[in-house]
């Protein structure tokens, strides 16, 4: 099928509204359009680029975390969740009590995607991932009562306050095994010649249309996204996170699957989607960029220190993963006393590298601020 002639299904009336029933993706497709064609080539050079890019990072995994953090925090943010990243990075003591939901929740969505990508290692991308991506999604948060980890067995709806004024409704829960069936093949047809930044593309739309879970569909939607991107190898390292294009773009992002569905345009979503892909891939080897250049200067920085340039290049390592920290951070991370930890804070303060974030005289938090801020 040729993306301009495809039909996204039809509406079928229910008691007292319309669902949704979706036509099956699982089969060939043809992309004819020239500037679909065109984008699509930017899009695979620039995530091309970025795969290559992180390959010559030394020590890239230290640097991963904060994008993990970054992705956790932006896809909750589209579902009304209003934990910033330096929240997400807090210890679960200094997290506002009412704020501690929201903060749970992005912890569960870090949790979640490393628990999928080490999977990706053993396992082939499957519903059963979807699955168990959902229901540690959900874990011990808002939704944990919404079948944690199974499809949905009633109906659902997107926007307004019932199923009669509802913005968007799914096909029925009875159709919700053959289509998520239906996805878990066209994602592994080794038989179709369908580009995988199309496919995923694809997939997306049809993910959020087929809406198979009561809670975190969205969260999900868009985890799927980068976990296929790992399974198919054409990004090694979870470095590449639509979540922060989507967010930025909201409005379009919603139009234009509501467009899909409504208009048959799947060609605009598949531009809106590339241009993200394309958008992403050159801020993050822009912000690689900046990393590099940072942990150049501080490397030299530490340096300085003399007998205590070894373990400060470990804490350095360890802030790269995580740039806010106490005292008792450094001393586990260090294996020295607390005085000895302070020291080193002490050291880095003076280096510039560490500020104290609170003002108090106890339980101060220290801030890799200039890191932090290439993710803000």
């Amino acid at each position: 099928m040729d993306s301009k002639d495809f039909k996204s299904g039809s509406y079928i009336q229910q008691q007292g509204f319309k669902s949704f029933y979706p036509e099956q993706i699982n089969h060939e497709w043809i992309i004819s359009d020239p500037k679909l064609t065109k984008l699509l080539t930017e899009a695979s050079r620039s995530i091309g680029k970025l795969d290559m890019f992180s390959e010559y990072i030394p020590n890239i995994d230290l640097f991963i975390s904060m994008h993990v953090t970054k992705e956790a925090t932006q896809s909750s943010k589209i579902e009304g969740t209003k934990t910033n990243i330096e929240e997400a990075l807090l210890n679960e003591k200094n997290i506002d009590p009412e704020k501690k939901d929201d903060w749970e929740e992005v912890q569960n969505y870090i949790n979640a995607l490393n628990m999928a990508t080490s999977q990706l290692e053993k396992l082939p991308f499957s519903n059963k991932l979807i699955k168990d991506i959902h229901k540690s999604l959900l874990k011990g948060v808002r939704g944990e009562n919404k079948m944690p980890g199974e499809f949905r067995r009633s109906q659902n709806w997107i926007g307004g306050a019932t199923l009669k004024d509802a913005v968007f409704v799914p096909p029925p829960h009875t159709e919700v095994i053959d289509l998520m069936s239906d996805l878990e093949k066209f994602l592994n047809n080794d038989k179709l010649d369908v580009p995988e930044l199309i496919r995923i593309a694809i997939a997306h739309y049809y993910f959020e249309t087929i809406h198979p879970f009561l809670d975190g569909n969205g969260r999900i939607g868009r985890l799927i996204i980068i976990l296929y991107l790992i399974d198919k190898k054409i990004i090694k390292k979870p470095i590449l996170y639509l979540s922060d294009f989507f967010d930025k773009h909201r409005t379009i992002y919603y139009d234009n699957l509501m467009a899909v569905r409504n208009k048959n345009d799947l060609n605009q979503w598949l531009r809106f989607f590339l241009s993200g892909i394309i958008e992403t891939s050159e801020k993050s080897i822009s912000t690689f960029n900046k990393i590099l250049n940072l942990k150049a200067k501080t490397d030299e920085q530490i340096l300085k220190l003399g007998s205590k340039a070894k373990k400060a290049k470990i804490l350095l390592d360890e802030l790269y993963k995580k740039p806010i920290i106490e005292a008792f951070n450094v001393s586990e991370t260090l294996g020295v006393s607390n005085p000895t930890a302070y020291s080193y804070i002490k050291e880095f303060k003076d280096l510039g590298i560490l500020v104290e974030r609170t003002g108090f005289q106890r339980n101060q938090i220290f801030v890799f601020q200039k890191y932090l801020d290439l993710f803000l």
